[in-house]
């Protein structure tokens, strides 16, 4: 089993910045990939980014690139999410996933945080 608890939501104004952070507990972190999704109301969660477990390899979503910067400190078992530039639009529950094996990008991750809100105000 894989604990994920995320921190860092919370409001912010349209062009600013938040940093969200994913603490992992329970398992070897180097052994998983991590990702970030997100669910707007009323939508489907969608993924957002993911990193490999080197944090050599990360992809991320059309809508976030160039604004968004997912990371990992292995030695913390943490990973990161840096979003600058927010928009309305970012307005979602942010998760935190965790899987074995490669960067995928449905959510079909093993674990899951309980998730962090972050609302954008125009």
């Amino acid at each position: 089993q894989v604990q994920l608890v995320e921190s860092g939501g919370g409001l912010v104004q349209a062009g600013g910045s938040l940093r969200l952070s994913c603490a992992a507990s329970g398992r070897t972190f180097t052994d998983y990939t991590m990702g970030w999704f997100r669910q707007a109301p009323g939508k489907e969660r969608e993924f957002v980014a993911a990193i490999s477990w080197t944090g050599g390899s990360t992809r991320y979503a059309e809508s976030v690139k160039g604004r968004f910067t997912i990371s990992r400190d292995n030695a913390k078992n943490t990973v990161y999410l840096q979003m600058n530039s927010l928009k309305p639009e970012d307005t979602a529950i942010y998760y935190c996933a965790a899987r074995r094996g490669r960067i995928i990008y449905t959510d079909t991750y093993d674990y899951w945080g309980q998730g962090t809100q972050v609302t954008v105000s125009s």
